[in-house]
């Protein structure tokens, strides 16, 4: 269960976990866990499953990199969730430097770049916000594995959006 932690959301009661398993099927075909969402941050994880590793015995660089958007999107979410009335959050690019190969269970820890405020202001004043969130992954060892940066931006409902 997703814990939302105290936040700019605190009169909501948006599951962001919740809202990425039942909106990315593939979130839940990898068993991505949320384990804390909120104030622009997020924590998930990936259990170890034969089935997702690769030829080196570790979790394939899908499973790394979708466990990272997840939880870059989760962060989003999580600030800026109040807004999707009136806009859609979507990634534009998404840098990833694998490191070592994974051993164990992965863990995800995403945090918001830029400021809520700043983002929320470019959208009233009719500009299309764009900001980046760093992901870090680390395995149950504890060692970073893998660093992400994801570009996202804030797209204006159309009208037919509604």
């Amino acid at each position: 269960m997703v814990q939302l932690l105290a936040s700019s959301m605190s009169s909501m009661s948006l599951d962001v976990g919740g809202l990425l398993l039942d909106t990315v099927p593939f979130a839940r075909t990898l068993g991505i866990v949320f384990d804390a969402v909120g104030d622009g941050r997020a924590v998930c994880h990936v259990p170890d499953r034969p089935d997702l590793r690769n030829h080196v015995s570790g979790p394939h660089a899908g499973v790394l990199f979708t466990l990272a958007e997840s939880a870059s999107g989760a962060a989003v979410l999580s600030a800026l969730g109040d807004q999707l009335s009136r806009a859609v959050p979507l990634p534009t690019t998404a840098t990833i430097e694998y490191r070592k190969v994974a051993l164990g269970e992965v863990r995800a820890e995403a945090r918001m770049l830029a400021d809520r405020e700043e983002i929320v202001a470019r959208l009233d004043a009719g500009e299309r916000p764009v900001f980046d969130v760093a992901v870090s992954l680390t395995d149950a060892g504890g060692v970073v594995v893998s660093s992400l940066t994801v570009t996202w931006t804030l797209r204006p409902n159309r009208p037919t959006d509604t």
